[in-house]
């Protein structure tokens, strides 16, 4: 398992600072959620995290080592990532898609091997989409090409995965599909902080909450304790009523909000 922190961060493009003085720690087996306005940094910061842009101060370590200076062969064997939906370009098979995630095991001339190949086949049949490993990528729709990003960034094995929106395009039921993907990986010891516009789904897969709200962490904690009215009035500008429901023997979280009280 993988330890990633986060220590001072300061992120943004071309020298503007977008957000500034994040700061975390994500354990291996760990769900961290992180929400948050649009516009609000959270894809900056995700970009800044996997070495897609360069820090504008502080330092991204995992277990003890900075990665400054990280060769992206070397990146891609720790960091997975699953961006927001893309259309594509090339007619790549979405096996094919799903293959590339195995890409930074492969030698530079060699071709897949058949662990390779089981593996990608595999991660399809456990997000429930191998029926479309033969379709072209860009034939798909929008949510299937997303679950077919996430099949792939699996593919990788990654001990820490950065999701971004991973559930923006799914239909409600593989929104379900993707979360409980996520628990089953923290079970097995991968780090996981994704962004979502859902706090509900927070309080389904995540173990900590991160609200980011004008480029600053305002909040950072267990999920129960940082997904309140008080902070979601704060962060959003809406009225929310958090109640408790009981769900198979246990207290489920929802957000309930109200239209009237949440006029502009």
């Amino acid at each position: 398992m993988s330890r990633l922190e986060v220590a001072g961060l300061a992120f943004g493009y071309h020298g503007r600072a977008v957000g500034r003085d994040v700061s975390f720690a994500l354990e291996g087996g760990e769900v961290m959620c992180l929400l948050g306005p649009n516009g609000g940094g959270k894809t900056t910061l995700f970009r800044t995290i996997l070495g897609l842009l360069s820090p504008l101060g502080g330092t991204v370590v995992i277990d003890g080592e900075s990665l400054a200076g990280w060769s992206r062969p070397r990146l891609a064997r720790v960091l997975g990532y699953v961006p927001q939906a893309q259309l594509g370009v090339f007619p790549f098979t979405v096996r094919e898609v799903v293959l590339m995630g195995r890409t930074a095991h492969i030698g530079p001339f060699a071709t897949p091997s058949r662990r390779d190949v089981a593996l990608a086949e595999a991660t399809l049949e456990a997000l429930g989409v191998a029926h479309l490993a033969e379709r072209p990528y860009t034939e798909v729709s929008g949510g299937e090409r997303q679950m077919t990003l996430v099949a792939r960034a699996l593919a990788q094995e990654p001990r820490v995965l950065v999701m971004d929106e991973p559930t923006a395009s799914l239909d409600f039921g593989n929104q379900v599909r993707v979360l409980s993907r996520v628990r089953e990986l923290a079970a097995r010891g991968i780090a996981v902080i994704l962004s979502t516009h859902d706090p509900d789904q927070a309080f389904l897969c995540a173990d900590r909450v991160a609200l980011l709200h004008a480029g600053r962490l305002a909040h950072l904690g267990p999920t129960a304790e940082v997904v309140t009215p008080a902070t979601l009035r704060e962060t959003y500008g809406v009225d929310v009523d958090v109640v408790t429901l009981t769900r198979e023997g246990r207290p489920v979280r929802v957000c309930v909000p109200s239209l009237e009280r949440s006029k502009a």
